[in-house]
């Protein structure tokens, strides 16, 4: 069960860090629908992962003339957790029109601006890049990083005129290049890092572990577990 309390406080914290220290209260009707997040099952680093949706846009607007209240970021916090969701293969929970038990409703494909799979590829690559140059992560997966760089740079020219299957060859080479990186960063943890990112996956499954078959679980476990490693390296998501 979620501490809705906890919850709020950590969300009102980190709305105040990225409002440059200015503190809005969550309280009245924000702090209602903080505790719907709460409620749906929202894990903390999803709802921010939301929150930082809308600030990137409000910062693209220019000098900012007031503080960003956590209401505004409702939307963005609900994509992501539909992003999470997809991610994951957690379905949700949905009325019974006929009045029965609840029922469950696969999360439906987001519609986004599609980017190119040249400029994607070459997004990930300046993350990565970037990557190899930190203290922490150039330091523990510097040798993956590489390799990750060097097959990612090899699929660039493919990728600028990949259709149809040779599209779909080049995805399925990201893929692979993912799992690879994905698995060099886990290996690289230590034994308290990896343990303490598994308890947070158990944490952010538990809403929804009751109603998910043991194969589904440990399937969404699996990938709860690999995008927090991405998330503690800040590695990018190559799910092109």
């Amino acid at each position: 069960m979620t501490d809705v309390d906890a919850y709020c406080r950590e969300l009102e914290g980190y709305l105040c860090r990225k409002n440059d220290g200015h503190l809005i209260r969550i309280t009245g009707p924000a702090f209602e629908r903080v505790v719907a997040w709460a409620r749906q099952g929202i894990p903390l680093k999803v709802a921010e992962a939301g929150m930082d949706r809308y600030f990137e846009r409000h910062y693209r607007r220019g000098p900012r003339r007031r503080p960003v209240r956590i209401d505004f970021c409702d939307a963005d916090v609900l994509d992501a957790f539909d992003d999470w969701r997809r991610a994951l293969g957690i379905s949700g929970a949905v009325p019974d029109p006929a009045g029965g038990p609840d029922v469950e409703e696969p999360v439906q494909a987001a519609r986004r601006a599609r980017r190119s799979l040249a400029s994607q590829i070459e997004s990930a690559l300046s993350r990565l890049t970037v990557l190899r140059g930190s203290d922490q992560s150039g330091q523990m997966i510097g040798p993956a990083l590489d390799a990750a760089v060097r097959a990612l740079d090899a699929l660039q020219p493919a990728a600028a005129r990949a259709r149809g299957d040779a599209r779909e060859a080049v995805l399925l080479r990201v893929a692979s290049t993912e799992v690879e990186l994905v698995a060099a960063a886990t290996a690289a943890l230590s034994d308290a890092d990896r343990a303490g990112l598994e308890k947070e996956a158990d944490a952010e499954l538990a809403p929804f572990r009751q109603r998910m078959a043991p194969e589904a679980y440990a399937q969404s476990r699996r990938a709860a577990i690999d995008r927090l490693v991405r998330l503690h390296f800040g590695l990018p998501d190559l799910g092109v």
